[in-house]
């Protein structure tokens, strides 16, 4: 996502530099890609590696706090302090946040920095914590979420005032921030794709088949697919639904392998090519229950020509039509009924692709998008 935006401003002649978080969270790291490598080569691009790992005692000891532990986390003084040379030495137009956690620098930028700043939303942080906790069963957990959702919503909200001009990729979000009363002007600048890169090649995808796709280090992702899994094991172990299904992405915890069958549930864990994976099977599954914001990857999964079938929650922000270009599936039996009809029908799953691409030719390429963008920035500046 951030990469599609770095190439979109390229490609209009803006200069730009990235200043990442490397946050080693996990023991292994996955190589960047080539097309990655070649875009940051055009830009000036500085990464610092911090530990955001909590221990146990650090969980425990935050409760007794008022402060969320979880952005605070993010914080470090290297990065700060290297952040801080560059505005120092630099003169920079825009400096665009993305997303909540790295907001904590936000005091340091508008020191040394004589700049506008923008906030990019990935979603409400917040409501992904709410809306967790509605989830949850457990009295203990839900109260946990609860505690974490107040606290993150009261740092969010006093963070994004902060800000010049907000960018959010749904209409709900935008309305959401208006309803909290968010004083700077908000706009919606949906995700954006390099249409070049998504080319689908059915005689390499395996029908029927269904695969899910996404970092189980997320929370929404792992009670998605989990929840999947656990609504639907016999049903594709025992041939009921007789289709395959592949669970892929980083940080799948050792006990997702229990969900294994051979050959019918496949736990496939870190991916080398992403787009060769979706490409190489047929039905895009997003059972995300909790989370806001828009979904990366169902647009990607729409750009590769995936029937796709998602909660109403996952597919929030994008402007689909149930039936045309995605399914619609919020309880189990609808879920059921999309998954029997998609494997039973490649024709009728082929035309749900097509229509999909359509729609992100449409409204997500990253030109298009990227236009937007930059009219957004010239009204902030003349703001």
């Amino acid at each position: 996502m951030v990469c599609n935006t770095i190439k979109g401003l390229l490609d209009l002649g803006h200069e730009v530099t990235l200043f990442a978080l490397n946050a080693k969270q996990h023991a292994h790291y996955p190589e960047e890609s080539d097309d990655s490598q070649a875009l940051m080569s055009r830009i000036k691009y500085k990464s610092y590696p911090i530990n955001i790992r909590i221990s146990m005692y650090e969980a425990a000891m935050n409760l007794f706090k008022s402060h969320a532990h979880y952005i605070d986390r993010f914080y470090n003084h290297g990065f700060e302090k290297m952040l801080i040379e560059e505005l120092r030495t630099h003169q920079y137009d825009i400096v665009q946040f993305e997303g909540l956690f790295v907001t904590p620098y936000i005091t340091a930028v508008c020191k040394y920095g004589k700049t506008k700043l923008v906030y990019r939303s990935h979603n409400i942080e917040h409501q992904v914590w709410q809306r967790l906790a509605v989830q949850k069963g457990d009295p203990f957990k839900k109260w946990y979420l609860k505690l974490m959702a107040s606290r993150i919503k009261k740092y969010e909200l006093h963070q994004l005032n902060r800000f010049d001009a907000i960018a959010v990729f749904t209409e709900q979000d935008e309305e959401t921030m208006l309803v909290y009363g968010i004083k700077p002007p908000v706009n919606v600048l949906p995700v954006g794709l390099d249409m070049a890169k998504y080319n689908p090649d059915y005689s390499k995808t395996e029908f029927p088949s269904l695969f899910f796709l996404g970092s189980l280090d997320w929370m929404p992702n792992r009670e998605g697919i989990q929840w999947f899994l656990n609504t639907f094991y016999h049903d594709l172990s025992n041939g009921t639904l007789a289709s395959r299904l592949y669970v892929a992405g980083n940080d799948i915890p050792e006990q997702f392998d229990d969900y294994e069958v051979m050959g019918k549930i496949y736990i496939q864990g870190e991916v080398d090519d992403a787009l060769e994976f979706v490409n190489s099977k047929a039905i895009m599954i997003v059972p995300l229950l909790s989370s806001g914001g828009m979904r990366v990857k169902i647009v990607e999964g729409m750009a590769m020509e995936k029937c796709i079938i998602s909660t109403s929650l996952g597919a929030e922000g994008i402007n689909y039509t149930h039936g045309e270009n995605i399914l619609i599936a919020n309880t189990r039996e609808e879920f059921y009924n999309c998954i029997h009809r998609c494997i039973t029908d490649e024709e009728y799953c082929k035309q749900i692709g097509h229509n999909a691409r359509k729609l992100v030719e449409c409204a997500h390429d990253v030109k298009l998008v990227t236009n937007k963008l930059v009219a957004f920035y010239q009204q902030v500046l003349n703001g």
